[in-house]
């Protein structure tokens, strides 16, 4: 029997392909049970839960790792930033706004992580990181107001909730650096989801303890299930497979392909509506995603 060999950047580049689209498909999967089922800190503190019960029973298939006395700050703070904060604004903005400015708008990462590590004097600024910066920024500004800046109506309050998400997410990406090139991700993750189940666990415990888990659907387990084991656990063991053979900027620039797929998904089975303006805004702050990140 012929057993054709598939050439090995086939497939990381199959597996970013992937995650991008287990992401990209979050953000409409994630909103069956959202609200309606499992209000947004109440699935964050399962999704946590259930994650870290995860990354810790895989870390168990590797020699086990000890963390530095020192260390445990750094990881106490990319907790609070990665997983926690990040998180909760993520889940209560995605209630709130529609998948597709979601997406869009966490496509703008790259240039707040740029900021962060600007202000904690870890980069320095050059003429296209600023032409970027200011394109991306504009970008994104339209796109949150073009509904209004109304916190009642329409989904300003939601898209704002997703910036935040998207702030925090770069400090952490900054500050959990340092832990990455001296440990083993997993170990570095075990404890971050460790720690972040500790701070979400107060703010969501209520709401997790209301759910009426007799009348939840099945299409909504479904959806729980796919948050927790593809769009948190999956992901995270293909990104840290994919980046044993490409660097970081190749696994960002599949970020790229996020709001098409949450687009495409959105308007086919939500039937949410995509216009024009939207494109137009969406392309500004990936223009200045693109400066930002150029070498």
């Amino acid at each position: 029997m012929i057993v054709l060999a598939v050439p090995k950047n086939l497939k990381v580049h199959a597996a970013l392909f992937l995650v991008s689209l287990i992401y990209g498909a979050n953000y409409s999967i994630a909103k069956i049970a959202l609200p309606e089922y499992l209000e947004p800190f109440g699935f964050i503190v399962l999704r946590i839960g259930m994650a870290s019960i995860l990354f810790w029973l895989f870390s168990k298939t590797s020699v086990a790792e000890k963390v530095e006395k020192k260390d445990f700050l750094l990881l106490v703070a990319s907790a609070f930033f990665g997983v926690a904060v990040n998180q909760m604004l993520f889940f209560k903005g995605l209630s709130l706004t529609n998948p597709i400015n979601a997406s869009v708008i966490m496509t703008a990462s790259p240039i707040m992580v740029m900021l962060t590590a600007y202000v904690l004097g870890k980069e320095k600024l050059t003429v296209n990181k600023i032409i970027g910066v200011l394109i991306g920024a504009s970008g994104a500004y339209l796109l949150l107001t073009k509904d209004g800046t109304s916190l009642a109506h329409g989904t300003f309050l939601g898209d704002m909730f997703i910036l935040l998400n998207g702030t925090s997410y770069a400090i952490y990406l900054v500050i959990v650096k340092p832990l990455m090139a001296k440990y083993r991700p997993i170990t570095v993750i075990k404890w971050v989801f460790l720690f972040g189940f500790v701070f979400a666990f107060p703010f969501g415990i209520e709401q997790l303890s209301e759910v009426n888990w007799t009348v939840i659907p099945p299409v909504a387990w479904l959806s729980i299930a796919y948050v927790i084991l593809a769009a948190t656990f999956l992901v995270y063991l293909l990104n840290v497979w994919s980046l044993k053979f490409v660097n970081s900027s190749v696994v960002g620039i599949y970020i790229y392909l996020q709001p098409m797929i949450s687009t495409l998904i959105a308007v086919s089975f939500r039937g949410d509506r995509l216009d024009l303006i939207t494109v137009a805004y969406s392309l500004l702050i990936m223009i200045g995603v693109y400066l930002v990140s150029k070498k």
